[in-house]
């Protein structure tokens, strides 16, 4: 049974994701560009309002993934009240100049994070995204899972590369799970899910109406990619 992540920016979103079946929820705000990290009051109010659970993007600004020590405060202070929220994990994604993972600052999330869940997000995609996943693979750092679209702008475009990263989790024990975002709607979902066959996917503008995220979620989507992937 492959699962379905979506994007959430609010508790209506929420319980409304929950109610069609969604298996969890990536909890962002400012999605115009490209999510940030929700206030408490919003990541309280959600992970209160559903029994799914919640990841937290933690990404204190939109114009890099790259983090200096004067910006570790903030995104440590970030993590501790998610954890005190009860949220089940955070998505993070940290790169160097040279646009490789940022290991520094991956292993001070990942000591700070303790307990949760971490999915590496999209941020992988801007890098040599198959090299990058071995790296992750085989790097004493552990996160659970990487949302990528294989390096490309999207997952149908990403198919090849993506199978590839899935063939090369296959021989890492205790490997990061492959979760294909970016692009996926019910029109391409069962194609894709026949070429990947991945445990996992994450869904965003796709699953409203008219694929705007001003709109609220279409529950009927939700409904029909998760009869097409199982």
């Amino acid at each position: 049974m492959s699962k379905v992540e979506i994007i959430v920016l609010n508790q209506e979103d929420a319980k409304t994701a929950e109610a069609n079946g969604a298996d969890r929820l990536e909890l962002v705000s400012a999605i115009a560009e490209g999510g940030l990290t929700p206030s408490y009051g919003t990541i309280k109010t959600v992970v209160k309002s559903v029994e799914i659970p919640v990841m937290v993007m933690v990404r204190p600004h939109s114009y890099s993934f790259e983090y200096r020590k004067s910006e570790w405060d903030a995104i440590r202070e970030d993590i501790k009240i998610i954890q005190e929220l009860g949220a089940a994990g955070i998505v993070f994604g940290g790169l160097t100049e040279k646009n490789t993972v940022d290991f520094e600052i991956l292993a001070m999330v990942l000591e700070e994070a303790q307990g949760l869940s971490v999915t590496f997000h999209r941020a992988i995609d801007q890098t040599d995204a198959l090299e990058v996943y071995k790296s992750l693979c085989h790097s004493l750092y552990h996160v659970d899972r990487i949302l990528t679209s294989g390096g490309k702008p999207t997952v149908l475009e990403g198919l090849d590369p993506l199978k590839k990263m899935l063939a090369e989790s296959k021989k890492t024990p205790n490997h990061p799970i492959i979760m294909p975002g970016s692009g996926l709607t019910s029109s391409n979902i069962e194609y894709i899910h026949k070429q990947l066959q991945a445990s996992e996917y994450h869904f965003g503008s796709a699953i409203r109406m008219n694929g705007d995220f001003r709109n609220q979620i279409n529950g009927d989507e939700i409904q029909k990619i998760k009869r097409m992937i199982n």
